[in-house]
């Protein structure tokens, strides 16, 4: 397994960083846990689902394309 983080856990992360938020802010404004965050962030979960990570484009105030492109 690559130790490369994923597109999806980098946007996530930079984006979350430009706002200024923890994981945890974040985790409740996307209403995802914080444990399924983390993992996604950490490479932990490489590849989630759809549901997700719409979830947390729309608690980070992007859209999904956002988070899925390089």
């Amino acid at each position: 397994m690559s130790k490369e983080l994923s597109t999806i856990a980098k946007n996530i992360k930079r984006y979350r960083n430009k706002l200024g938020i923890s994981q945890d802010k974040l985790s409740k404004l996307a209403g995802v846990t914080l444990h399924t965050l983390t993992k996604i962030e950490s490479g932990a979960t490489p590849d989630p689902r759809i549901e997700t990570v719409s979830r947390i484009a729309k608690g980070l105030g992007v859209g999904v394309d956002d988070l899925i492109q390089k």
